[in-house]
């Protein structure tokens, strides 16, 4: 990727500036501070999630604001378990799916809530070079290679440390992915922090290192229905995507390497649609992906974070709003949600029950030389924040 020089705490700086506390004189700032410490502080607890089959201990992290939004996170895959949101009536309820069980989340799945590495989404064929070399990864995802690989950052069991400031709670999780560790080069010492804030802000920044020449691009992998109700679809929630072009995929959902203008087509979301609107539309784009399962190139600037999407649910009134430095941001529709998985409320996940915003570099990176670099080099940091903002109106 073209590597961001933003420090691991822009999203820090981005989300505090929300919270400052404006006075005309010492005794009306002490006021305020002495407020925020007994109304706006963030906790951040701690307790079991089970045991791995491998017998490796697994724990829960719920951070949780003053205004009850509360995100619940488990070192097994760095997963969100859980993240509740009040809705324009304050009641507070999941917007995530997921499962209730360390069990459950240990087989096959869609990669609920899920940390994914070292590469999000699909890399063409399992296969990649670098300076001549070639490089096998597993083929996962019929003939080509998916987020990370079947033993990827999802199935690993990441170290864990709490941080906790005025108007935040911070969990740092890390990682040491070792030389070719699913195929991929290098030693990767990866980090990554979920931090909470008491403006109903949920910040994703991601750190890493290696030792050997590889290729990374990471990402967040949560589905999310604002209603709070796993039952119902996500088809009426209203999307904005801040993208004048998106990547066309071949049959296989690996980009063409063409970016085509969103004008005039059902990938049009720069003004908030509906995303059933023009789903079912007779579009061969949306047949391949079964719906949307396509990356968006956005508009901001290189490096900087910058508004990318938003999801509105009418009925809850909740507003989910996404920012990143990434370049791309993946919309899935959950188009492969069948029917066969456990809810967290009972019954199953249906059809398009969830949809993920997962910022990103492009898919299948490695293997297109147009699309911008993925490639990390010993001494050079990755870089990436993205920051989930709730509201409702």
């Amino acid at each position: 990727m073209k590597l961001f020089k933003k420090s691991l705490y822009i999203a820090a700086a981005m989300v505090v500036s929300f919270v400052s506390i404006q006075c005309k004189d010492g005794k009306k700032k002490e006021a305020s501070t002495e407020v925020a410490k007994s109304v706006a502080k963030v906790t951040i607890t701690k307790e079991s999630f089970g045991t791995t089959e491998d017998n490796i201990p697994v724990d829960n992290y719920t951070l949780k604001n003053s205004n009850g939004m509360e995100v619940s996170v488990i070192t097994y895959g760095g997963i969100i378990q859980s993240l509740k949101v009040p809705n324009k009536d304050q009641v507070i309820e999941d917007v995530v799916l997921g499962f209730n069980s360390l069990a459950q989340y240990e087989k096959p799945n869609p990669y609920f809530g899920a940390l994914i590495g070292r590469f999000g989404n699909r890399i063409a064929k399992g296969k990649f070079s670098l300076d001549g070399k070639e490089y096998t990864l597993a083929t996962n995802d019929g003939e080509n290679h998916l987020h990370g690989g079947p033993e990827g950052f999802h199935r690993k069991v990441w170290s864990a440390t709490e941080n906790q400031t005025e108007h935040s709670a911070s969990l740092v999780l890390t990682y040491l992915s070792k030389d070719m560790e699913e195929g991929y080069p290098g030693n990767l010492q990866v980090e990554v922090t979920y931090m909470l804030t008491d403006k109903n802000d949920l910040a994703v920044t991601y750190s890493a290192t290696t030792d050997k020449k590889t290729v990374l691009n990471l990402t967040q992998h949560s589905y999310f229905n604002l209603s709070g109700d796993f039952s119902k679809t996500i088809l009426d929630h209203d999307v904005t995507i801040d993208a004048d072009k998106y990547l066309p995929v071949d049959a296989t959902l690996i980009p063409t390497g063409e970016l085509r203008d969103v004008t005039g087509t059902p990938f049009d979301f720069r003004e908030a649609k509906q995303v059933g609107k023009e789903i079912n539309s007779d579009n061969e784009q949306l047949k391949r992906g079964l719906g949307y399962d396509h990356c968006w190139v956005l508009n901001g600037k290189e490096g900087e974070i910058a508004f990318a999407a938003s999801a509105y649910d009418k009925a809850s009134g909740r507003m989910l709003e996404v920012y990143t430095n990434e370049p791309a941001i993946q919309f899935y529709t959950g188009n492969f949600l069948d029917g066969t998985l456990p809810s967290k409320q009972g019954g199953n996940y249906e059809h398009r029950t969830g949809f993920c915003l997962e910022t990103q570099h492009y898919p299948d990176s490695p293997n297109q030389k147009d699309f911008p670099s993925v490639v990390l080099e010993p001494g050079q940091n990755y870089k990436s924040s993205t920051v989930f903002k709730f509201s409702v109106k």
